[in-house]
Parts: structure tokens; C-alpha cells; sequence
């Protein structure tokens, strides 16, 4: 006689309580599930009746796991990912997945498209939509799955995944990189800028210990990307992050006058997800491409 197993919980209870438990709130998982907070709190007390434990604290302002509803949620949020694709895997006719994404359109250019055709061979399923905007990423508002975004890493509604080092590094093309032979030649150089980084050059001097009085003055762009090109067509020095002009450094387009970089540590690009809302098959599988692509 084979041994007796318990009964499987009640599938759409644990469903709402995997929906509930992600966003800590009854009335936003209604609202996810197209269904009452009522009928929500019903199916989280018939989970807790069948389990025979409380999943949930209800705290002033909200609602909050138990230490069983933190590893059932941890558990089980797994199986409905893998249930989502299975079931896209069977059904017949099944249309290609879209992922949004934005990101700055710097890396964008700079680091992400070159790979993206890797990412369309191994998921043809999947349609990225990728648009770009300096702005940091706010995906309570945003019609988004997820996003790269510069910064430190600490957002408290986002989850982060870091990605290259940002590391600064002079860049100037070879025509006049003669000209420059010690860090200190930079007081009379063009110094190109980009807006949306203004202190780039003030710190690289500062750790290159020059003392420039130019260190906000030259040429400024919107982006880095267009300060990078100004850079290739002779109009100054720019201060790169030098993954993000490995190509031309590789080429020889641009050189790095001297050998100094600065490594700005935790302060780098990130791609960035919700943290309260359950990852799709389509943006697990961008993520470990994304991993997979840094590592190499």
C-alpha cells in the first residue's frame, strides 16, 4: 500500500495569496485579479483554514507576512513562474510575449544593442520593447516591466542587478592625443560634458590631483553619447565610462591619454524590476541573459 500524501492546497486561494503576499495589500491584489477585496479576503482565510496557520499580521496602514507566509510565498512563487510557462509552451497558436523596457539612451546605444541580437536568437518568443529617457524609473506609474537605471543601487521599491564597472577614463582622438602627456595638460584642453553628468571631470581631477579651473567649463551635450562622438570627431577630451567606449578603445578611435581611472564603485548602471510584483518568464529569462552577457 503506497503511503498516504497530504492533499495539495486549494489552487486559486494560493493563487490569491501568491498575488496578496507580493504586494502586501488586499485591495491592490483585487485590483490585479479583476475581483473584490472581499472575495481576496475570503480566499486568504480559506488558505489559512485548509493550512491551519496565519499566512498574514494585519499592521496599522496594511498588511504584513508571518514568518509561515514569508516561506510559503518564497516557495511557491516559483511554481506559478514555472506553471506560466508551461502553459505557454502548450498552447497552440500562442502569441510572442512583450517585454517593456527604457533605459538611458547612452547604455542603450553604448552596451545593450550591440548584444540584443543573442537575445532574440535564444527567445524569438519574445518582443522587447526598449525606449529611453534619463529620468529615473518609477514603475508604480510607468507602463513598464522593468528598466536600466544609474545610481547607487538603494531604491527601495525596486530590486537592482548591477551590471558593468563605472570606471572614468579620459578619451580623446589620436590626432591629439600627442598633445596630452600628463594630466595636468588638461587645463588647456576642450573638456566635453554631459549634462546629465556634470561632475565627472571635477572628479576625475580631483583623483588625478589636478587642480584645473576648467573643470565645469568646454563643451557641453545632452548625453554622453554625443560628448563620446564629439570626442571621435577631434572636438576635445571627453570623460568616458569605459565600458561604454571598449569598442573604440579596442579600435583605436578613441585612446586614453593617461593611464589614470577612477572607479566610482557602487555608483554604476543597474536593471531594475519591482520589488512587490512577481517576475514573468519573459523578464526571468531577460534577467539571466543580462547575467549571462555581463559575464562574458
Amino acid at each position: 500500500m503506497s503511503a498516504r500524501r497530504d492533499p495539495l492546497p486549494p489552487l486559486n486561494p494560493t493563487r490569491v495569496f501568491e498575488v496578496t503576499g507580493r504586494l502586501l495589500s488586499i485591495s491592490k491584489a483585487a485590483a490585479e485579479l479583476s475581483v473584490t477585496p472581499a472575495a481576496v479576503s475570503r480566499q486568504i482565510r480559506a488558505l489559512e483554514h485548509f493550512l491551519r496557520v496565519p499566512l498574514f499580521n494585519r499592521v496599522h496602514g496594511g498588511l504584513e507576512l508571518t514568518p509561515a507566509g514569508v516561506r510559503f510565498l518564497a516557495e511557491i512563487g516559483p511554481l506559478f513562474t514555472a506553471l506560466e510557462i508551461a502553459t505557454e509552451a502548450v498552447r497552440p497558436g500562442s502569441r510572442g510575449t512583450i517585454l517593456k523596457i527604457r533605459s538611458p539612451a547612452t547604455f542603450a546605444v553604448r552596451w545593450l544593442i550591440p548584444r540584443f541580437a543573442s537575445f532574440h536568437r535564444l527567445h524569438p518568443d519574445i518582443d522587447v520593447q526598449l525606449t529611453t529617457s534619463p529620468a529615473p524609473i518609477d514603475l508604480d506609474r510607468e507602463d513598464l516591466d522593468a528598466g536600466f537605471q544609474l545610481g547607487d543601487g538603494n531604491w527601495p521599491s525596486l530590486c537592482a542587478q548591477p551590471l558593468i564597472p563605472n570606471e572614468l577614463v579620459p578619451v580623446v582622438a589620436p590626432a591629439t592625443h600627442a598633445a596630452l602627456t600628463d594630466p595636468a595638460d588638461l587645463a588647456d584642453a576642450t573638456l566635453l560634458h554631459s549634462l546629465a553628468r556634470m561632475d565627472d571631470w571635477a572628479q576625475w581631477l580631483a583623483a588625478a590631483g589636478v587642480r584645473a579651473s576648467n573643470a565645469y567649463s568646454g563643451m557641453k551635450y545632452e548625453t554622453s553619447l554625443l560628448a563620446y562622438q564629439a570626442a571621435i570627431e577631434g572636438h576635445g577630451v571627453a570623460i568616458a565610462q569605459k565600458a561604454l567606449v571598449a569598442k573604440e578603445l579596442g579600435d583605436g578611435t578613441l585612446v586614453t591619454p593617461f593611464p589614470d581611472t577612477l572607479d566610482l564603485g557602487p555608483h554604476t548602471y543597474y536593471f531594475v524590476w519591482h520589488a512587490r510584483r512577481r517576475q514573468s518568464p519573459a523578464l526571468t529569462a531577460f534577467r539571466e541573459w543580462l547575467k549571462a552577457a555581463v559575464d562574458d
